[in-house]
């Protein structure tokens, strides 16, 4: 899994990804601390990545755009540290990495995991 995880999310759980096996960077440490949603969805998609965040405003911002990349993860599960939110990627990963790799919003909280198809708005089978 190639993620990008936004600010708010713990920095702690890009190494314990790593460890599993992924290719996980953080916004803080690839010159994006700063960065608007924006930037950060056009940085994820030049380099083929999976935006993980607690900001509701890039699903809504994929969604107006029309796109079908990069996959958004929205977690809605607040205060997780490192190894909780490793092991809820780890799950995700899991459960939707064939929505992930085509384009999807997944959204999680503590009760249920929803998978929304990119582009939105359109018919997928």
């Amino acid at each position: 899994m190639r993620l990008l995880l936004d600010q708010g999310l713990p920095r702690s759980a890009c190494d314990l990804l790593r460890r599993a096996g992924h290719d996980v960077i953080h916004t803080g440490e690839c010159g994006l601390a700063s960065a608007s949603d924006a930037e950060i969805l056009a940085a994820a998609q030049r380099n083929r990545r999976i935006v993980a965040t607690l900001d509701a405003d890039f699903h809504a911002l994929i969604a107006l755009s029309a796109a079908s990349t990069p996959s958004v993860i929205r977690v809605r599960i607040e205060g997780l540290r490192g190894q909780a939110l490793a092991e809820l990627l780890e799950r995700v990963w899991h459960a939707c990495e064939d929505d992930l790799l085509k384009g999807a919003l997944v959204t999680v909280t503590e009760r249920q995991i929803r998978v929304h198809h990119l582009p939105i708005g359109t018919q997928q089978k």
